[in-house]
């Protein structure tokens, strides 16, 4: 069963298009069999559908017919409704006048747990597209009063200043096809962060990198997806603090770091072996002539995959020295004759440069994703006092993403023919480059 949109919200027309939704209608539809109109504004060329055994299956943990209508109604408001995703505005959608009061009640003062949605919504996807890595990533949400849930003068991760809202990190599952929202939490400046993975340490945990730590470590216990590697897309995330959990919890990550982060070399056939404390930008400079060309995945773009030149240096961090973890710092560059573009530092040391940057290139397609989802079903748009509330309508926003980006999609099983996912637009095995060994660069085109 399928959903399609009323010509009432501007999204579904032609002599086909059913009136204006009444009330009884916009319920009748929104208790599964009858099917409910949902358009997606990320897509043109007429209204999408969104699949009725997608709703059946995220939303089997509400145990109330009622609850499982109104998450409908809430699913649907999100996709029809113009503008700002308000309460207001997505109940003005379901033709329902008495929806605006319920729909409240259900996301602000309800007592429905939002994890097993997740959960759901982690399971769905993983049938469609296994996901190769989860990556995390910061959402600003700015704010000019103080009347919602977290809000404060914040750093913003991703520009280096502050900003008066609220911060956030979304775990995506991510393939160079599919980006789904699994999971979300809410930095609480006089809060402390939910314990994470196996009694991982707390050191670090209250700041707001700390944060984007335990958003990756708790999303395995709550939504059931586990053995991801983690992409921390959070720039200056490559601390010892943020590195000592994941590894303590045995979860290898791939970290944003800045260019003035702090590295020793740790291979004496590189540059600066021995020679003390140095900048990323400075190692990474230094070994430009080991750069080699890496692939990049085009996922849902149609153009061909482009190289760029990337380069892998044993590293460890200042502050540990000789003493530390080996690590790689990886560097990449668009421009050839320009600073590294792109920085991270990771625990993955015996896995080839070709696959680290196909992991960072994730956190790029989860950027797009974000953006895409802000606008189109307003992750950022809810309003209020209460934390629960806003979990549950990140968590309904999420799943009406996913189904109008991907609901229709076929499983990857069935587009595989059996034989499981392979990313489109990767080059052939035979063309994949390795990273050369250690001390026997690869001079760059």
């Amino acid at each position: 069963m399928t959903v399609h949109t009323p010509s009432g919200t501007g999204l579904g027309r032609g002599p086909l298009a059913p009136r204006r939704p009444t009330a009884a209608a916009s319920n009748g539809a929104a208790r599964g069999s009858a099917g409910r109109p949902c358009a997606d504004p990320t897509r043109t060329g007429g209204p999408p559908e969104v699949p009725e055994d997608f709703c059946t299956e995220v939303f089997a943990s509400l145990r109330r017919k009622d609850q499982r209508r109104k998450a409908r109604q809430y699913l649907y408001g999100l996709l029809a409704a113009q503008g700002r995703k308000s309460i207001r505005n997505v109940a003005a959608v379901t033709g329902d006048p008495a929806a605006a009061q319920s729909l409240h009640h259900f996301i602000a003062d309800s007592t429905w747990d939002w994890r097993p949605l997740r959960a759901a919504l982690a399971a769905w996807a993983e049938r469609r597209r296994p996901a190769r890595a989860l990556v995390v990533h910061p959402l600003t949400i700015p704010r000019a009063g103080n009347q919602s849930v977290g809000v404060d003068l914040l750093p913003d991760p991703r520009h280096r200043k502050t900003f008066h809202g609220q911060l956030a990190y979304g775990a995506w599952l991510a393939s160079a096809e599919l980006a789904v929202p699994v999971n979300w939490l809410l930095y609480l400046p006089e809060g402390v962060a939910p314990a994470a993975g196996r009694g991982s340490p707390a050191a670090g945990g209250n700041g707001t990198q700390g944060w984007a730590a335990t958003a990756a470590l708790t999303t395995p216990r709550d939504v059931g997806v586990s053995g991801k590697p983690v992409v921390l897309n959070v720039p200056g995330s490559a601390n010892r603090a943020t590195l000592a959990r994941f590894a303590y919890d045995a979860t290898p990550v791939l970290a944003r770091a800045a260019l003035d982060t702090r590295l020793t070399v740790a291979d004496l056939g590189m540059p600066g072996y021995r020679r003390g404390c140095f900048s990323a930008q400075v190692i990474l400079e230094a070994a430009r002539s080991a750069r080699q060309p890496v692939w990049h995945t085009a996922g849902d773009d149609p153009r061909p995959a482009t190289p760029t030149l990337a380069v892998a240096v044993p590293v460890r961090l200042a502050e540990e020295a000789a003493a530390g973890a080996r690590r790689l710092l990886v560097g990449e560059w668009a421009d050839p004759a320009g600073p590294p573009e792109r920085v991270w530092v990771t625990d993955l040391v015996d896995t080839p440069l070709q696959r680290l940057v196909e992991y960072a290139d994730l956190a790029r397609r989860v950027d797009h994703d974000v953006a895409r989802a802000v606008e189109s079903v307003g992750l950022r748009d809810f309003s209020g006092r209460s934390l629960a509330g806003w979990h549950r309508h990140v968590t309904l926003a999420s799943a009406a993403y996913t189904a109008a980006r991907h609901g229709r999609e076929p499983s990857a099983t069935a587009s595989a023919g059996g034989t499981g996912y392979q990313d489109r637009g990767a080059p052939p095995a035979s063309t994949v480059p390795t990273r050369p060994r250690v001390g026997s660069p690869t001079p760059a085109p």
